[in-house]
């Protein structure tokens, strides 16, 4: 099937379903089965935007029930060359508060068992995440926050827990003790998988929560997640809105050349 091709595309997280106005739906297959839900295709100002909501339209799929290969090779398919990857986060320090964005550079993966690469062989391939994260996508992030007035944490690091449990306090105080800032359960596979395949991607991390594992802070709730994350929704939206249209055409960045010397 021919698909509409795209610049750049979106996954929303928890309580992000919609960001393009007046959407084309577009059901795509891939060899790794069906993504999240059919992708939303339009554009903001001008450049083509392809749309996916990570968890389903209904928030149907748990975080270790995403089928992560499914939905990056889908926007693989539709021509996307540009990831960004908005999500819900818990903070592990007492300076980085619910409602700030932190634009991610490193992860600590503490998932298990998920699919995580597109090369099972027969050609062994091993790609680099040394710097998992594009620098290009993450100044134009950091200079879209900074012109909207949103408070962005210019660096951090995630770290990806498998879910769908929140943590234990042991765990939080263990993970704060490493210097991490932010806690997620869907950063991993899904922007290593977007490396393996030679597209750009840039996490930005909205803050819905202090972890258990920060002093004088209640436990975190689902509720209290969901909460926040629709309070700052429009703010999501803003900063896309803004860092979309900055997104320079060419790319001279490590991602666009993942794949050169990894192969054997």
């Amino acid at each position: 099937m021919q698909y509409p091709q795209a610049e750049i595309g979106v996954f929303g997280g928890s309580g992000f379903y919609e960001l393009i106005d007046e959407p084309r739906e577009f059901k795509v297959d891939t060899p790794y089965g069906a993504p999240s839900s059919p992708v939303m295709y339009g554009e903001i100002s001008g450049r083509s935007v392809a749309f996916l909501p990570r968890h389903g339209v209904d928030h149907q799929y748990p975080p270790h029930m995403i089928n992560y290969r499914a939905n990056v090779y889908a926007m693989k398919l539709l021509g996307v060359s540009r990831i960004i990857g908005p999500n819900a986060c818990g903070s592990l320090r007492k300076d980085v508060a619910p409602g700030d964005f932190v634009i991610c550079d490193q992860f600590v993966d503490r998932t298990c068992g998920r699919a995580d690469t597109f090369y099972d062989g027969p050609t062994t391939t091993h790609v680099s995440s040394a710097d998992p994260y594009c620098p290009t996508m993450r100044q134009a992030a950091i200079d879209a926050a900074g012109k909207l007035g949103i408070k962005a944490h210019p660096t951090g690091t995630v770290v990806v827990i498998q879910g769908p449990r929140f943590s234990t306090r042991s765990e939080s105080k263990w993970f704060a003790s490493q210097g991490w800032e932010v806690i997620n359960m869907t950063q991993y596979p899904e922007c290593y998988l977007a490396r393996e395949l030679e597209i750009c991607y840039c996490n930005i991390s909205l803050i819905t929560d202090y972890d258990v594992g920060t002093e004088d802070t209640p436990p975190v709730t689902n509720e209290e997640v969901i909460r926040v994350f629709n309070e700052n929704n429009a703010k999501v939206k803003q900063l896309l809105y803004e860092m979309i249209p900055n997104l320079p055409a060419q790319r001279d960045c490590v991602c666009a050349r993942a794949l050169e010397g990894a192969q054997f």
